[in-house]
C-alpha cells in the first residue's frame, strides 16, 4: 500500500505527473488548473524531477510544443481549462491526427460569456469530437490514480493517441482530500518507459502533418476513427491492470444502487458523489432509484451503457453544458442515440444545471426525479430539456 495522504488535488495530481518521469511539461496559467503546473514547476526548479518545464506565451503555444516534444519522442504534459482550452482549439485537433501520445488534464470550467471562473463542462463539450481519448474522474483518488492511467494509455504502441483527463475545477483542483500515493515500484510496475511508434530523427527526416489533399483526407480521418474505437480494449487492458497493482478498480460505466431500479441518473464528474446522497435517500423511502456514471466519453462505451440501464424505465442525464439550439444537453443527446432502437428503450429525460458552479444540492436532485416521473407518466415532454432552477 502506498503512503496515504490529505492534500490538495492539484498538487497530489502533479506529483502523479512527476512520478512518470515526465520529460516536457509545456504550460500557461489559467484558473483553475494553475497549481498543478506551478507545482511541477517547483519540482523542476527545486531539482526533484528531471524534466523540461517550457513557460509559454498562450496556451495555443503550449499544445504547440507538446505536438513538437511527443513527435520527438518525449514523454508530455499540459494542463488547461476553459479559454485556454478554447485558444488551444486549433492544435488540439492535430494532435490525435499526428497519433501524439500527450496527457492534457482538463480543469473543467464555463466557457466565456458571460466571464465566469467557476465549474461546468462546458470546455470539453466544445471539443468532444476533437479524437482524443477522454475519461472523468470523480474524486481526487481518481485523478491521482488516472494520471499514471492516462499515460499508460496515450502510450501503449497499439493506441498512441492523447488523452484527456477531466477533472472538475474548484470542485476538485482546490480541495484537500485524502490520496494514496503510488510506490516507486508500483509506477514501475504499471507505467514502462516510452518507447515511441513513430519519432522524428534527424538523421531520418520525415514530413509529419502535411497537406492532405482530397484524394487522401477521407481515408485519413477514417483511419483515425477506427484507431479510436479500438483504443478501448486497451482501455479495458489498462484499467484491469491498475487494479491489479493497486487494488482500486475502475470501469467505462460504473453503477451504484441499481438493482432493480426503474429510474436511475447519469451522471459525469464529481457530481456523481452528490446525486448518490440523493439517490440513497430515495432507496430509504422506498422509490426503486439508481445512479449510472459514465467515466469513459471517448471512445463511447455503447455495450456498457446498455448494459447499465437494462430494465430501466427511465433515465434521468444530468447535464453541465448546453447544446444551444438543439436538443438541450450534450450528454442527454449522446445518451438517446446510444440507446436508439433498442428493445424497451427507457425515457430519456434531460436536467441541465450546476452550470458555472452554481450549487445542485441532493433535494435539488430529487426534485428532478419527481419532475421526471411526472413528464413520463404523463407522456408529455419525455424527450424535452429542463434548464433546472433558473429563476422567472
Amino acid at each position: 500500500m502506498g503512503k496515504r495522504v490529505g492534500i490538495e488535488v492539484s498538487i497530489a495530481a502533479a506529483d502523479a505527473v512527476a512520478s512518470t518521469d515526465v520529460d516536457v511539461v509545456a504550460a500557461y496559467p489559467i484558473t483553475p488548473q494553475t497549481h498543478i503546473v506551478e507545482h511541477l514547476s517547483e519540482l523542476v526548479n527545486n531539482g526533484e524531477l528531471d524534466a523540461e518545464f517550457i513557460p509559454v506565451e498562450s496556451e495555443h503555444s503550449a499544445m504547440s510544443v507538446c505536438c513538437g516534444s511527443s513527435a520527438a519522442g518525449a514523454r508530455t504534459f499540459t494542463c488547461t481549462s476553459s479559454q485556454g482550452l478554447a485558444l488551444m482549439n486549433e492544435i488540439v485537433f492535430i494532435a490525435p491526427g499526428l497519433r501524439l501520445p500527450i496527457v492534457m488534464i482538463l480543469a473543467n470550467r464555463s466557457l466565456s460569456g458571460p466571464l465566469s471562473i467557476w465549474n461546468d463542462h462546458t470546455d470539453v463539450m466544445s471539443i468532444r469530437d476533437c479524437g482524443w481519448i477522454q475519461v472523468f474522474a470523480e474524486t481526487g483518488q481518481e485523478v491521482y490514480d488516472h494520471v499514471l492511467f492516462s499515460f499508460r494509455v496515450a502510450e501503449d504502441p497499439a493506441v498512441s493517441l492523447p488523452v484527456i483527463l477531466n477533472m472538475d475545477g474548484f470542485i476538485l483542483t482546490h480541495v484537500i482530500e485524502p490520496i494514496e500515493y503510488w510506490e516507486p515500484e508500483q509506477v514501475k510496475r504499471y507505467l514502462p518507459d516510452f518507447k515511441p511508434v513513430n519519432a522524428l530523427d534527424p538523421d531520418r527526416p520525415t514530413t509529419v502533418g502535411a497537406f492532405g489533399l482530397p484524394g487522401i483526407y477521407s481515408e485519413a480521418k477514417k483511419a483515425q476513427d477506427e484507431a479510436l474505437i479500438h483504443s478501448k480494449e486497451h482501455i479495458l487492458k489498462a484499467w484491469e491492470e491498475l487494479g491489479q497493482v493497486v487494488g482500486r478498480h475502475y470501469k467505462p460505466v460504473e453503477t451504484h444502487l441499481t438493482e432493480g431500479a426503474e429510474t436511475v441518473f447519469l451522471t459525469m464528474g464529481s457530481i456523481g458523489q452528490t446525486v448518490a446522497m440523493a439517490v440513497e435517500r430515495l432507496r430509504d423511502r422506498g422509490e426503486p432509484a439508481g445512479l449510472v456514471k459514465l467515466r469513459l466519453w471517448r471512445p463511447f462505451p455503447f455495450e456498457e451503457l446498455r448494459d447499465a440501464v437494462r430494465g430501466a424505465k427511465r433515465i434521468i442525464v444530468i447535464d453541465r453544458a448546453i447544446s444551444y439550439g438543439g436538443t438541450g444537453g450534450p450528454v442527454a443527446s449522446e445518451i438517446r442515440s446510444a440507446l436508439y432502437g433498442e428493445d424497451h428503450m427507457p425515457a430519456v429525460t434531460n436536467f441541465i444545471c450546476g452550470l458555472a458552479g452554481r450549487d445542485v444540492t441532493p433535494d435539488d436532485y430529487i426534485a428532478m426525479y419527481e419532475r421526471s416521473l411526472e413528464m413520463t407518466q404523463s407522456k408529455v415532454g419525455q424527450e424535452d430539456s429542463v434548464f433546472y432552477g433558473v429563476r422567472e
